[in-house]
Formats: C-alpha cells, sequence, structure tokens
C-alpha cells in the first residue's frame, strides 16, 4: 500500500507540474503587418474613381450583371482548383484530429485462440505436453501525460496548418473570381472591338463606293480606288484575330466553370459591352486591406505552426511519461475468465532521450524555419500593398488615357466628315480624305482597347484587395464512388 501511495503521490506532482516549453505566438512588434504606414490610407486614395468606403463580399456585384453573377456562383461551386483546396482542407482537418487524439488515453483489446502443443523441456519436463485448446484474451489502457506540453504543440501547429489551409481555399477563391470576372470582360471587349472593326469596314466600304463614283465621273484614278481597297481589306483583317480571342475567353470561362469548352456560356458569347461600373471602386485602407486578404491571413497561420514547431522540439529534451493499466485471462480455453488464468498490471513508464547535440541541432532548426516564415509574412504583406498601390495608379492613369482617346476619337469623327464633304465637293484631295478616314479607324480602334484595358484595371484592382470570399458557396464534391 506503501507504494501504490508513493506511486500516486508521485504522478500527482508529475500532473501538478505540467506545463508548455517554447514560445507563445504573438505577432512580433517589428512585423511589416504593424507599421503605421501599412495601416494607413493608400497612397492612390485619392482618385475620383475610388472611394475609401469597405470593400463589399461579391465584389462583382458592383456591375450589376446578372450573367457575370452566375458565372461566379457557378465557378466558386465547381472549380476544380478549388475542389483541390478544399480536399486540402479537409486533409488538414483531419489531422487536427488526430494530434488532438493522441493526447487522449489509448485502448487495446486483444484476443487469440489456437490449439497448440507446448514444449515440455520449456517447462522443465521431460514427457511431452497434450495438445490444449489456448487463448488469451486482454484489455490495456496508456495514457501520456503531457508532461511538457508536446502533445499541445503539437495539436496547435496541426490547427495552424487547418487555419493555413482555409486561408489557402479563401486565396483560390479570391483569384478564380477574378479570372472568371477578367474572362468575360474579355470576351465582351472582344465583341466591341469587333463592332467597332465592323463600323470601320462599313466606313471604308462607302469610301470606296464615293472613291469608284467619282472615277467613272472623271472626278478621281484608278490609284485612288486601289487605295481605298486597301483600306477595306486591311479593316477586315482584324476581325478573325478578335473572333479567335473571344472564342478563348469563352472556352476558358467554360473551364473556370468546371465544364467543357462545348458548354461554354451561350449567353456570353454575343456581348459587345464590358461590364461597367456606376460608382467609385469602394477600397478601404490598409487595415482593412491586410485584415481581408487570405495570404496575409495564410502567411500568418504558417507562422503560428513554425513557432509551435519551436516548442514540439524543446519537448525532446524532457522525459516522456506513460501511465499503463492492463487485465485480461491467459490459459487454457475452459479456464479463460477463471481466477487461476486471470492477470491485471498497473505501471509507469518514463523513458528519456539523454539530450545531444542533435536535439539541440532540431531546436536550431525550428528556430529558423520561424525566421523564414516571418521573414515570408512580412515580405507577403509589403507585396499586398504594393499589389495595391501599382493596380490604383494604373486604374487611374488608364481611365486618364480612355478620357483622352474618347476625345480624340471624337474630333477624328469630326476631321473625317469634313474630309469627306471637301473631297465630294472637290475641293480637297482624295489623300486627305483617307488620311481623316484611317485616323477615324484607328481612334475608334485605341478608344475600344483602351475600354477594355479599363475595364481590366478593374479586376486587376480588385483581385489586390482580395475580397470575393467571404460569401463563397461550398465547394461541390465529386463522388469517386
Amino acid at each position: 500500500m506503501k507504494r501504490l501511495a508513493l506511486f500516486a503521490a508521485a504522478g500527482l506532482l508529475a500532473l501538478g507540474a505540467c506545463t508548455t516549453v517554447g514560445p507563445n505566438y504573438k505577432v512580433p512588434e517589428a512585423a511589416a503587418v504593424k507599421a503605421p504606414a501599412a495601416q494607413g490610407p493608400f497612397l492612390g486614395a485619392g482618385s475620383r474613381a475610388v472611394s475609401q468606403d469597405p470593400l463589399p463580399p461579391g465584389w462583382w456585384r458592383l456591375y450589376h450583371d446578372p450573367t457575370l453573377d452566375a458565372l461566379e456562383q457557378q465557378a466558386l461551386a465547381a472549380n476544380t482548383d478549388l475542389r483541390v483546396a478544399a480536399a486540402n482542407l479537409a486533409r488538414a482537418q483531419a489531422v487536427v484530429g488526430e494530434a488532438r487524439a493522441a493526447g487522449e488515453p489509448t485502448v487495446n483489446v486483444s484476443g487469440s485462440v489456437e490449439r497448440a502443443r507446448e514444449s515440455g523441456e520449456s517447462f522443465l519436463l521431460f514427457e511431452p505436453i497434450p495438445p490444449e485448446n489456448l487463448a488469451d484474451v486482454g484489455l490495456k489502457v496508456s495514457y501520456t501525460i503531457d508532461l511538457v506540453g508536446r502533445l499541445r504543440r503539437v495539436a496547435e501547429a496541426a490547427q495552424a496548418d487547418a487555419e493555413a489551409s482555409q486561408a489557402g481555399l479563401d486565396l483560390a477563391r479570391v483569384s478564380v473570381a477574378g479570372e472568371v470576372a477578367a474572362a468575360y470582360i474579355d470576351a465582351c471587349a472582344a465583341g466591341e472591338e469587333l463592332a467597332v472593326a465592323g463600323r470601320t469596314v462599313e466606313l471604308q466600304a462607302r469610301n470606296l463606293a464615293v472613291t469608284e463614283r467619282l472615277t467613272a465621273a472623271g472626278r478621281g484614278t484608278a490609284l485612288d480606288v486601289t487605295r481605298a481597297r486597301a483600306l477595306v481589306a486591311q479593316s477586315r483583317s482584324s476581325a478573325p484575330s478578335l473572333i479567335a480571342r473571344r472564342q478563348a475567353a469563352l472556352f476558358r470561362l467554360a473551364a473556370l466553370t468546371g465544364k467543357p469548352p462545348a458548354e461554354f456560356p451561350t449567353a456570353v458569347a454575343d456581348c459587345a459591352v464590358p461590364p461597367k461600373l456606376d460608382r467609385p471602386i469602394p477600397i478601404g485602407d490598409g487595415a482593412a486591406l491586410l485584415r481581408r486578404r487570405p495570404d496575409v491571413r495564410q502567411a500568418d497561420r504558417t507562422l503560428t505552426g513554425a513557432t509551435a514547431r519551436i516548442g514540439v522540439a524543446t519537448a525532446a529534451l524532457y522525459p516522456t511519461v506513460t501511465l499503463g493499466l492492463g487485465v485480461g485471462s491467459t490459459g487454457l480455453l475452459a479456464d479463460i475468465g477463471q481466477p487461476a488464468a486471470n492477470r491485471w498490471n498497473a505501471g509507469s513508464l518514463i523513458s528519456w532521450t539523454f539530450p545531444t547535440g542533435g536535439e539541440r541541432a532540431r531546436i536550431r532548426q525550428a528556430d529558423a524555419a520561424a525566421d523564414a516564415s516571418l521573414a515570408k509574412f512580412d515580405g507577403v504583406v509589403l507585396n499586398a500593398l504594393r499589389e495595391t498601390e501599382t493596380a490604383l495608379s494604373a486604374y487611374a492613369q488608364d481611365l486618364q488615357r480612355n478620357a483622352d482617346l474618347r476625345a480624340a476619337r471624337d474630333e477624328a469623327a469630326v476631321a473625317e466628315g469634313q474630309a469627306q464633304r471637301l473631297y465630294r465637293a472637290g475641293r480637297s484631295p482624295y489623300l486627305t480624305g483617307l488620311d481623316a478616314t484611317r485616323t477615324l479607324a484607328q481612334a475608334d480602334a485605341a478608344l475600344a482597347a483602351s475600354n477594355s484595358q479599363v475595364a481590366a484595371d478593374q479586376v486587376k484592382l480588385f483581385l489586390a484587395l482580395g475580397g470575393g470570399w467571404e460569401q463563397a458557396p461550398p465547394v461541390t464534391t465529386v463522388s469517386r464512388r
């Protein structure tokens, strides 16, 4: 009894002395995410095209385009990249369950029945032992005391990994939402540029008809007609590449929504006007950006896991204590459960690998891994701010360029009309009208391309802001059976 009391006292003492080795995670004060300049307004926030209002979830709804809304919902539910990210998250969550279960008691149940003849000499008998039916049944319960918090640190690291995987899924959602919007805009922009090319061909064809009539009346030359025909052919040459670009965008939309190319969204095939915003883009500030962007959260969780693994490595310096209890019955099959065959045991096991340079080297490895994770965390934060400022600058400048091109197109249209009237009245040479027509065609094409660029800039800015994952639908799973 005295020994049992001492054993119990020692066990209680060990339990009372439990602690958790290694550093507890907190964002370092010197981390880039805490810099005052990273928390304030953006440098490009002064543009009239943006506001400091919070970015709403589902930013694509700002376009008020039902077709785009439907495509986004389909992609967020069925995109294959999202299915991969969702499966990785499920695996990480299962690892968390495994890590937490390591701190629970382990129960082993065993049983066996056999017909055997034992060796007589093993029992110091010189005559054979007849064959008998033998059996063994047992129950063993063991529990590892988390003396220095190794298991807690393992579970903490696994939980951080799972949270990083969740952030990875959200990051994939941001990317998919941006790709869908970009492909949709590209398809519509190609349609708009095709329409502009068609109008240019019509303009050149009318110019050709006028030139042929004037030449027939003796007011022109065969060279004028040849030049007019060349312009018509040149204008027609841009259509095939635009058609191919639109088809590529449609096929990209099909793949993004989890469908084969033949099932591209037919509703987009006739789109000829890129979606437009009717309000400034809400961008918030740096603090909101860093809270929202999934890659920043993913880097933070990765650093959390790396910090927890320092504790796992440090715990190897301390002994492992396991308590065990076993009961069972071993003997002849007919005697199983009888007092003579029953057995039990209770005790503890202390194992300790004497610390050497190897264990301390592993702690240094964990420290270095945490340092690398912090550096990556800082890099992700700085990159998020850089991407956003770059997107804001590009958007503002391309908006100004678009306004200038619109003014140039309007002036070119006026000049072209004046030149044609003067040519028909015989008060201007053919080359003047030809040059005016060419200038108008170029201005129309440049404005259409600029419209496409402005719309693409908007998507890049939304991508840099990192929204679109907050209210995403669950990813559709596909059965393997």
